[in-house]
């Protein structure tokens, strides 16, 4: 494995963007930072680094052993293909939005990635917001396929970290829309303001890394409106700036729907999508979106009726009208 990862390059370019975004918003959006949100947002990001430090060797002993069944070599230099480094990008992208994808749509996956989406506000170091708990997700094994391709797990990883520094950058107000061209192919600002709403519209949608090409090829595009304020979190708010609650509450739900659940629903409740319950008690995100899609329904078909019988009105009174 080479001894190399763009993130720590990048860290400084982190601080002095959080530095700047802070200065932009104490003049345009006093309200973007909230002190102990944002000392919230660097304690998961100093968590995650050490979990990564603590629990990555179990990554790294899974994917060498993998690459020994490859089904393709790229030889003993495999760093200096020049084509597999772009190729390599972008199918570690399509990869990152599965993984995604299952983060929000298994909660027992949900359980880890919930601490990025836990914040009520968006700003940069909301981007610092990384999972302590992702390993015992085992949401790596999206990346084998790419390992028995036949790329080598050192250049995945250093895909990987490049994805993660693209990532940093759009998770701000101070920038409304990119170029049209832009906005069409790559993941921005717009976009991931949409994926970290907790609007009903929006739930759910917009999975993408760096291409958001990949929601629109699979159905899970929504772009932002004008039409309403974008609320950020969670569904269910934490309402607290406890750090541990913060990071394990949802494993704390789960584990004691599991243990309260009749034995016939127990991997339901680890498997199912956040929010499901055998009893319907709780809400899922589709079950959200479908509610207020057919509220917005009801509203349109009643506007409607309504314009038809003015209209039906003001013709009959014109016909009544003497000539």
């Amino acid at each position: 494995m080479p001894d190399f990862s763009p993130t720590d390059y990048a860290v400084p370019l982190f601080v002095l963007a959080i530095l700047a975004e802070m200065t932009w918003s104490r003049y345009k959006r006093p309200d973007a930072y909230e002190p102990k949100d944002t000392l919230i947002s660097l304690s998961f990001g100093l968590g995650s680094t050490v979990a990564g430090l603590l629990f990555g060797g179990f990554a790294v002993l899974v994917f060498v052993e993998a690459y020994e069944y490859r089904l393709f070599d790229f030889g003993p230099e495999w760093w200096s293909i020049w084509w597999a480094w772009p190729l390599c990008f972008v199918l570690d992208d399509l990869k990152y939005y599965w993984v995604h994808r299952a983060g929000h749509r298994i909660r027992w996956m949900w359980a880890a990635h919930v601490n990025h989406h836990s914040s009520q506000h968006y700003n940069l170091s909301t981007a610092l917001r990384q999972t302590w708990t992702g390993t015992f997700t085992f949401g790596l094994l999206f990346a084998l396929p790419l390992v028995l391709l036949g790329f080598h797990p050192g250049m995945i990883a250093i895909a990987g970290g490049f994805n993660l520094i693209y990532q940093f950058w759009i998770h701000t107000e101070a920038i409304d829309r990119m170029p049209r061209w832009f906005e069409a192919v790559m993941n921005t600002p717009s976009h991931h303001r949409v994926h970290h709403a907790t609007n009903p519209r929006y739930l759910d949608r917009n999975y993408a890394g760096v291409f958001i090409i990949w929601d629109k090829m699979f159905g899970t595009f929504e772009p932002e409106t004008e039409e309403e304020q974008i609320r950020y979190g969670i569904v269910k708010q934490l309402g607290s700036f406890n750090l541990l609650w913060a990071v394990f509450h949802e494993w704390i739900g789960m584990v004691s729907d599991i243990w309260r659940a009749p034995w016939r629903h127990k991997l339901s409740y680890l498997l199912r999508e956040p929010g499901w319950t055998h009893d319907g008690s709780r809400d899922t995100s589709d079950m959200i979106r479908t509610r207020w899609l057919a509220a917005g329904k009801a509203q349109n078909e009643a506007g409607d009726r309504a314009a038809n019988t003015a209209e039906q009105e003001e013709s009959i009174a014109a016909q009544r009208k003497p000539a």
